[in-house]
């Protein structure tokens, strides 16, 4: 009996102190942690993109706020623009208005200076006076009167209305005769001259 007591308990310790046992229980483990690493490897990448994702979303919120702000300046901007082109326009005509007040003065002056006058020269001299001041007014606002006859055509600053044959070679393609003076101002057409061409 007691020997067999012995066999019982000796076979239960060899079982327990079997290393093939631990071995497996090792593998055992270890294969337990290697399959759980790809779960953490899989829950950082998702964390990282989640990450990502929200960072596009707040650059992406980020850049429609800066869109919406900016149209909301552009908008600000041209309203703002075309109300000053209106004032600047009405200003100018304006101003253009008053500055002509002057010579209608100098106008009816000459008219009533000159109302009981027969022989009519102190109209000339009264019309060349106001003439001279409204030639000086033009200039000083950058208006200016073109020297088209004598000079080769050009289609930018003249407009011919008739061609007459070239007395001469060397005239040919000359304006000849101007009807109606051309005026610039800054440089820039403000009125194409009437002219006479020689073909």
């Amino acid at each position: 009996m007691e020997m067999t007591d012995n066999k019982n308990t000796k076979a239960q310790e060899a079982q327990y102190e079997d290393p093939t046992m631990h071995v497996e229980e090792g593998v055992t483990d270890d294969t337990e942690i290697v399959d759980a690493e790809p779960l953490d490897d899989e829950q950082a990448e998702v964390a990282d993109m989640f990450a990502k994702l929200q960072q596009t979303e707040a650059e992406l919120q980020k850049k429609n706020t800066d869109y919406l702000y900016l149209m909301a300046e552009f908008d600000n901007y041209r309203k703002r623009m075309v109300k000053e082109k209106a004032d600047t326009i009405k200003n100018a005509a304006e101003r253009t208005l008053k500055d002509l007040l002057p010579i209608v003065d100098d106008f009816e002056r000459g008219l009533e200076a000159t109302k009981d006058d027969a022989d009519g020269q102190s109209v000339r001299q009264g019309m060349e006076l106001i003439y001279n001041k409204l030639v000086k007014y033009l200039e000083s606002h950058g208006v200016k009167a073109m020297e088209s006859t004598g000079a080769d055509f050009d289609a930018d600053v003249h407009e011919a209305i008739a061609t007459v044959p070239a007395p001469s070679p060397e005239v040919k393609g000359k304006v000849i005769d101007t009807t109606t003076k051309g005026y610039t101002i800054n440089d820039k057409v403000l009125r194409h001259a009437k002219v006479v061409v020689a073909g």
